[in-house]
């Protein structure tokens, strides 16, 4: 793991402030996106937003390049193209809570607070199946409100975590995933990467932030929106990392 300097302290530190008010930090409409409405069967899930040092693969995005997200990336996880749901979307690892997770209504106490025990376990454990992470080397430091996802009827729980000592990534079933890869912060940040996907449903179109970033270093780029990109926009915004960007830039959604 790279050393740890003094932009990333200062990260650290502004994530786990977003933490700590996190049950507050509902991920309000801004704009139309969520399609349909959550059924009385929802199921509860959680993913993993997890931050770490920047790993060999930097950014090319200079103009912020001394911003307090500089030195960061994101995990994030493509999803198969066969699966019945999401199917090819980029993600946070994550999945639906398993009996093992433990019941709801247990806490934890966490740097942030007190948490929901069984959505922390849950991310890690979905987090170390599908990107064979090591969960030790996480520290949780808290959770944002829970988000409705009415497409797939699950309510999830977003997990933030800091990589205090990281391990090796990739895909572990190629049945679920098809990339595992962390994603430069100012790759994110990146104007030129912005714009929003539309989705169009009769007479209703539906709209999220969207981002184009890379994945390897031969320059292969993948689309993140939907959920994830909705969720991305907002903790930028949060933190103040984000910077102005087209928001007259609409392109259909790669389904």
């Amino acid at each position: 793991m790279k050393p740890t300097s003094p932009g990333t302290v200062h990260a650290r530190e502004q994530l786990l402030k977003l933490a700590q008010e996190g049950h507050t930090v509902y991920m309000e409409d801004r704009e139309p996106w969520r399609i349909g409405e959550l059924a009385e069967d929802y199921r509860q899930s959680a993913v993993l937003i997890l931050f770490g040092a920047l790993d060999q693969v930097p950014s090319e995005y200079e103009e912020h390049g001394e911003g307090p997200g500089r030195d960061l990336d994101v995990l994030l996880v493509q999803r198969s193209a066969n699966l019945r749901s999401h199917p090819g979307q980029v993600a946070f690892p994550g999945g639906r809570l398993d009996p093992p997770d433990g019941e709801l209504g247990e806490l934890m106490t966490v740097p942030g607070g007190e948490v929901s025990a069984p959505h922390v376990r849950g991310a890690l454990r979905e987090a170390h199946e599908e990107t064979g992470l090591d969960p030790d080397g996480v520290e949780v430091l808290g959770t944002l409100h829970p988000v409705p996802l009415p497409i797939s009827n699950h309510m999830v729980t977003p997990v933030i975590g800091w990589w205090q000592s990281q391990s090796e990534v990739d895909v572990v079933d190629h049945a679920e995933s098809s990339l595992v890869f962390r994603v430069p912060v100012l790759d994110l940040i990146n104007p030129a990467h912005r714009y929003y996907a539309t989705v169009t449903r009769g007479n209703q179109t539906y709209k999220s932030p969207a981002f184009d970033v890379r994945v390897n270093e031969t320059g292969e780029t993948v689309t993140v929106w939907g959920f994830t990109g909705i969720v991305i926009d907002r903790i930028l915004e949060w933190l103040d990392w984000s910077v102005e960007w087209d928001h007259n830039d609409k392109r259909p959604a790669p389904l």
